[in-house]
């Protein structure tokens, strides 16, 4: 499990180049609450956007999850706890007053960008509302 990358997926780095070359900066890996021991992909302090980039094995994609053959009951377990986790942060984020943005690894990288710039411009310009995309 060692080479499993936790961060700086190629989606990610994608998603990120893209964002970046529209003009918006942002936070790699950070926390977006500092005292709740969860990173997102992208974090956009400012404006409360939590923005994160879910692997289809690793967080139960229901278009392309696939059970594993060879101790599956470990694997699955592992991947539910995963989803679990998910929605946990989501809530937290969500009481706390942040907009969080999932996007699946499968999905087109520019779609994903120009929903993340289209999020961060409008809460920039104050029209706060209480969208949760959950892809």
């Amino acid at each position: 499990m060692q080479a499993i990358r936790s961060r700086d997926t190629k989606p990610e780095q994608l998603v990120r180049r893209l964002v970046h070359a529209k003009g918006l900066r942002y936070r790699v890996s950070a926390r977006p609450i500092p005292e709740l021991r969860r990173t997102a992909d992208l974090v956009f302090r400012p404006v409360k956007v939590a923005v994160f980039i879910d692997g289809c094995y690793w967080h139960g994609c229901p278009q392309h999850y696939v059970p594993p053959k060879t101790n599956s009951g470990y694997w699955s377990d592992k991947v539910l706890r995963n989803v679990t986790r998910d929605r946990d942060t989501d809530k937290r984020l969500q009481e706390a007053g942040w907009l969080v943005l999932r996007f699946w690894e499968h999905e087109p990288s520019t779609s994903c960008a120009d929903e993340i710039a289209a999020t961060v411009l409008s809460r920039r310009l104050g029209s706060k509302g209480a969208l949760h995309r959950n892809g």
